[in-house]
């Protein structure tokens, strides 16, 4: 059941404005910079958009996106703006350029043993890796004279597909620096995604007549999976490895608001899920889904967290023409919120 690559995700979409491309070994990372010659010396402000590629993709399956974002937001910029927007691919872990054992980038049926523990290890490193980033690029950028004092990179806005959206989802509970997510074909429940993995691949850990119990905590799922779920994993974090509680009784929304004000208070995610996706389906996102927008439109609503969540009728496991035309409007929309001042965010 190996993750083939995403369609185009630009198909039946105009051709995205020609952005240049500059890339930088920043920390022994090669990171694609889109939209640097194009920033006007006048800007005092500048936003990033850290893009996360798909599981057997590269950075490059992202310049599609960046282009149509950057360009997107220049073209609509107003011209007394003090704010530009610059987007930022890197390869994730064991992918392009950082490769160094393809078959950890494969699942249980293509002879991967290590299928949950590799694909977890990539995306939470991919994480680590978005933060050092965040620290380093501006020590890279805007060195000239002329650029003094250089604009300051002060909001980050993560977007990610398939791979790059489980990423996205941690990206966004991890740092505090990224006010705003787009989720495309991503998953916020790890656990869920690779027991329902485990029964489609026929794991003799996953017992069928039992449901499931037991694969946490089995090989294929060991107990420092479990625990590092709990620590990384969205729905690990607020509850560990027992089940989604949709509509929490006020016991325990009072347990779960300082772990969401800790993690995503006054955030901003915009989600993107095919519905007829196979390889992470919505059934695997739903319930966790369902509890964090009724938390933002409800119980939550006063945390100024925001959460719009878009099932998309047909779509499989493809980054769409309209999920492309949504996560651009909304990375547009951020930015401009945003201003010459500090990360204020979109609420579409």
């Amino acid at each position: 059941m190996a993750e083939k690559e995403t369609p185009n995700p630009m198909a039946g979409l105009p051709d995205p404005p020609a952005v240049s491309v500059k890339t930088l070994a920043v920390t022994g990372i090669m990171v694609d910079v889109y939209g640097l010659e194009e920033l006007p010396s006048s800007l005092t402000h500048v936003s990033v958009l850290w893009l996360h590629n798909p599981r057997l993709g590269t950075k490059a399956r992202m310049a599609p996106m960046a282009q149509r974002a950057v360009g997107e937001y220049n073209a609509t910029r107003a011209a007394t703006s003090k704010r530009g927007l610059i987007a930022a691919a890197f390869d994730q872990r064991n992918h392009g350029t950082r490769e160094v054992h393809p078959l950890a980038n494969q699942s249980w049926n293509k002879g991967n043993p290590f299928h949950a523990q590799d694909m977890f290890g990539i995306v939470s490193g991919t994480v680590v890796d978005t933060r050092l980033l965040i620290d380093a690029l501006p020590g890279y950028l805007f060195l000239e004279p002329s650029q003094s004092p250089p604009p300051a990179l002060d909001q980050h806005i993560c977007l990610g597909v398939s791979l790059g959206g489980h990423s996205t989802w941690q990206a966004l509970f991890a740092e505090p620096r990224i006010t705003a997510g787009v989720s495309i074909i991503g998953c916020p429940d790890f656990q869920l995604l690779m027991q329902d993995r485990a029964r489609l691949s026929k794991l003799a850990t996953y017992d069928r007549s039992a449901g499931g119990a037991g694969f946490l905590g089995s090989s294929d799922f060991p107990p420092g999976l479990v625990a590092q779920c709990a620590r990384y994993d969205p729905k690990g974090i607020l509850f560990g490895a027992d089940g989604v509680v949709e509509s929490p009784p006020e016991e325990q929304q009072a347990r779960l608001r300082p772990i969401l004000d800790a993690h995503v208070k006054g955030k901003r995610l915009l989600m993107c899920t095919g519905g007829d996706d196979k390889l992470v389906p919505w059934r695997c996102s739903e319930s966790f889904t369902k509890f964090f927008t009724g938390a933002a439109d409800g119980w939550y609503k006063d945390s100024g967290l925001v959460a719009d969540n878009r099932v998309y009728p047909g779509r499989g496991h493809e980054c769409s023409p309209e999920m492309v035309v949504d996560a651009v409007r909304f990375v547009c929309e951020v930015v401009q919120s945003a201003g010459a001042g500090g990360p204020a965010v979109s609420r579409i």
